[in-house]
């Protein structure tokens, strides 16, 4: 039976949205999180674009020196050929690549410029070059594929396919569909193309997590592989995307989801340590009833639920705090969260004593100052990088992968 995989698009399509951003070294440490807790893929970088160029290349070098678990670091390019071109350089070896495809966007956005046919002549084109460049996967973008004539959607797609597309993403670019529909329309694309689909859902009418769940059934029903596309935190644009830990928990634990299975080694014990993070790096804390993590996630007040809760916690929770590492039960009457990672302070303006004694409570030892002052050159630029106090996995990480981090760190005009 066709299964389903998660593609995290967070260093991708959230750190476009308007008003929050990562650093370079933040987006790296997701890539580390994602890694870590089994995700599928990555969208990590926009490799056509020449400021992620050393970021992209430190990057791929982290992977291969396994500091990313089997995590797929992919790229994301608009659906034209100079872009491709651009990208391949870099070294990124699985692309995604977007072009529009609604009436809408067609006539309103390219106004002009491109037609129905040029359409899929552009993306057929972008496709062929980055197969003929090495590419080793390559998924095609439907932007707006919900407004899409759904005949010429399939038209799209089945040309996708014969171009050597390895999946077409139906993206909900407004979250215009609801679980109805999409469900629906991918189970028909996914018969009639025979091409895995992702669902790339928005949460503008607030179904993003919903959509994507359905989105998957229709492809698995409709004989294909299921991509769903996440984001932490359900950061991103405008409303957000969906949610990754959401979308895990739905298909864990909710009614007729027995049946569909997850492809990817889901670690659950790090899903807090990413939504803290997330929320630390965005400066967007989490919502207090954010699904799993948020921090009444698992607090019982009201009588009758914490009646209930006290007799059997399965009164009133479908899946134990302890599975997703963010709280444990103190005693009989108390769920505590998990108390805030401690969070170290030398940076910019630390000196070598305070340095190493960081460092020895982190279990790491340096053999001499000469060696220990080439890392805290880097913590300092590190943390004028980040203008916030570096994490213990941060540091860590710095420690660990010194030239690589310093070409993170290296922006030049």
């Amino acid at each position: 039976m066709p299964k389903i995989y998660f593609i995290d698009v967070t260093n991708r399509d959230t750190v476009q949205a308007s008003r929050i951003s990562l650093a370079k070294l933040q987006k790296t440490m997701l890539n580390v999180y994602l890694g870590e807790m089994g995700v599928h893929q990555s969208e990590f970088a926009f490799p056509f674009t020449r400021h992620e160029h050393n970021y992209i290349r430190a990057n791929l070098e982290l992977k291969e020196l396994g500091a990313m678990g089997s995590l797929i670091l992919e790229g994301w390019c608009r659906a034209i050929v100079s872009d491709v071109s651009g990208a391949l350089p870099t070294g990124v070896r699985d692309l995604n690549l977007s072009i529009s495809t609604s009436d809408q966007m067609i006539a309103k956005k390219f106004q002009g410029k491109l037609d129905r046919v040029r359409v899929i002549k552009e993306m057929v084109e972008a496709v062929a070059c980055a197969k003929n460049g090495g590419a080793r996967t390559v998924g095609v973008n439907a932007e707006d594929a919900s407004r899409t004539d759904l005949g010429y959607l399939i038209e799209f797609a089945q040309a996708a396919k014969e171009a050597g597309a390895d999946r077409v993403r139906y993206c909900d670019t407004l979250g215009y569909d609801n679980p109805m529909s999409i469900y629906q329309r991918i189970k028909t694309l996914a018969e009639r193309v025979g091409i895995p689909v992702e669902q790339h859902c928005h949460n503008d009418l607030g179904m993003a997590v919903a959509n994507s769940v359905a989105g998957a059934r229709g492809a698995i029903d409709g004989g294909v592989d299921a991509y769903i596309n996440t984001s932490v935190n359900g950061l991103g644009e405008r409303a957000g995307q969906a949610d990754l830990l959401s979308c895990i928990l739905a298909i864990r634990f909710a009614r007729g989801m027995e049946g569909y299975e997850i492809a990817d080694s889901i670690n659950l014990l790090a899903a807090y340590k990413l939504a803290q993070y997330a929320a630390y790096a965005f400066d967007v804390p989490i919502p207090i009833n954010q699904p799993g993590v948020g921090a009444n996630a698992f607090a019982h007040e009201a009588g009758i639920h914490a009646d209930g809760a006290l007799k059997d916690r399965r009164n009133y929770e479908l899946y134990d705090c302890e599975l997703l590492g963010t709280c444990e039960l103190v005693d009989s009457t108390t769920v505590e969260e998990t108390p805030s990672r401690r969070i170290i302070t030398t940076g910019e303006y630390g000196g070598l004593a305070g340095f190493k004694h960081v460092y020895e409570n982190l279990g790491i030892p340096f053999p001499d100052d000469e060696s220990a002052e080439r890392v805290l050159e880097l913590v300092r630029y590190a943390n004028g990088h980040t203008q916030l106090p570096l994490t213990d996995d941060e540091l860590c990480l710095i420690a660990r992968y010194p030239e690589q981090i310093r070409k993170v760190l290296t922006i030049t005009p």
